[in-house]
């Protein structure tokens, strides 16, 4: 994905530095490469983004229980008589 990005903002400077002067080659690398690129790998990324933020919410729900589960075996534990906590 990255390859064709990258072809493609070369493309686009190709393009900027034949113009007739500088703000339209500015205008052009912005316009044609820039703004457009962005837009394009951010839509392309949105699937490795909504992977990533469900992968934290089941890592984070994965904690939860065995915090949870910790605390219940702990509470299952019975504790000593108050005699022989003394001792």
């Amino acid at each position: 994905m990255y390859i064709v990005a990258i072809a493609w903002i070369y493309v686009v400077f190709m393009m900027a530095i034949t113009e007739a002067n500088a703000v339209a080659g500015v205008m052009t690398f912005l316009l044609y490469g820039v703004f457009p690129l962005t837009i394009v790998l951010y839509l392309m990324g949105t699937p490795q983004r909504k992977r990533n933020r469900q992968r934290a919410e089941n890592s984070a729900r994965q904690a939860a229980q065995e915090k949870a589960a910790a605390a219940a075996a702990t509470a299952d534990q019975p504790s000593p008589p108050a005699d022989q906590a003394k001792q």
